[in-house]
């Protein structure tokens, strides 16, 4: 079992578009890990909406501009930990694609993406962290989103940090690695397949004895949720943050 080590980093903290408009919970949780992890956290008020949303609906240009404004804002952090894959990996890996190859800004984007992390990534691999002190007493399971697991490649470490939780108990997730559905602007132009793919991911949960499903993408969370509420299923939809914030087993909604 690992336990916090007696060091202490400083690292900036990205907060995504829903986490600001829709679950502000998940942040204040992301900067109340991070300080019982030993972080010193700050805050870079200029901070924007990462762009992908507007990348993956073809506007490049206004992308652009949001991507400048934070690789300029985010440039002298020396960690910058996002409770998002999705956000992570905008930032990490297309954000240098942005820019010409002579231009300034891809080389400071360059210099940006080593930097960006996937919160449960940061705190297990730069950290070394898995036990947080957390207390979830129930059966719990894992679903990764798409850009987290492919595009990021963090597989174990939420897993890792789900383990550690005091009364949890883990349950495993059939076809955990199939998307959910949401895909960002894909449940906009496909709605039909969205929803297929939705119910499928749906049903796999609804398999299992789980009274929660945790992800690390609130836009899968949001997603999830929804088609869970439609049901009137029990089952609540959490972000990892909310698990390993928490210390004592949350009240059903």
């Amino acid at each position: 079992m690992s336990k916090t080590k007696n060091y202490k980093v400083k690292a900036s903290i990205f907060i995504t578009c829903l986490v600001d408009q829709l679950f502000p919970a998940v942040g204040t949780g992301l900067v109340s890990v991070l300080k019982k992890a030993g972080v010193e956290v700050t805050f870079p008020k200029n901070q924007t909406c990462c762009g992908q949303p507007l990348f993956n609906s073809g506007f490049r240009k206004d992308a652009k501009e949001l991507a400048k404004q934070n690789i300029e804002e985010l440039a002298n952090s020396e960690y910058i930990v996002v409770p998002s894959g999705s956000c992570a990996a905008m930032m990490k890996f297309v954000y240098k694609d942005l820019f010409g190859e002579n231009d300034k800004m891809r080389s400071m984007a360059s210099s940006l993406s080593p930097k960006v992390y996937e919160f449960s990534e940061f705190i297990v691999k730069i950290l070394g962290v898995t036990n947080v002190g957390a207390t979830y007493r129930e059966h719990v399971t894992y679903h990764p989103s798409c850009h987290l697991l492919r595009e990021q490649q963090v597989d174990m470490e939420p897993k890792a940090l789900l383990d550690e939780v005091c009364g949890l108990v883990l349950e495993k997730l059939e076809d955990e690695t199939v998307c959910c559905g949401f895909g960002g602007t894909f449940s906009v132009k496909y709605p039909g397949i969205s929803e297929a793919m939705l119910m499928d991911k749906i049903q796999r949960i609804e398999e299992t004895s789980a009274s929660t499903v945790v992800a690390c993408d609130l836009s899968c969370l949001m997603h999830i949720d929804g088609a869970l509420r439609r049901k009137k299923s029990p089952i609540k939809a959490k972000h990892l943050i909310e698990i390993l914030d928490n210390t004592e087993s949350l009240p059903d909604r």
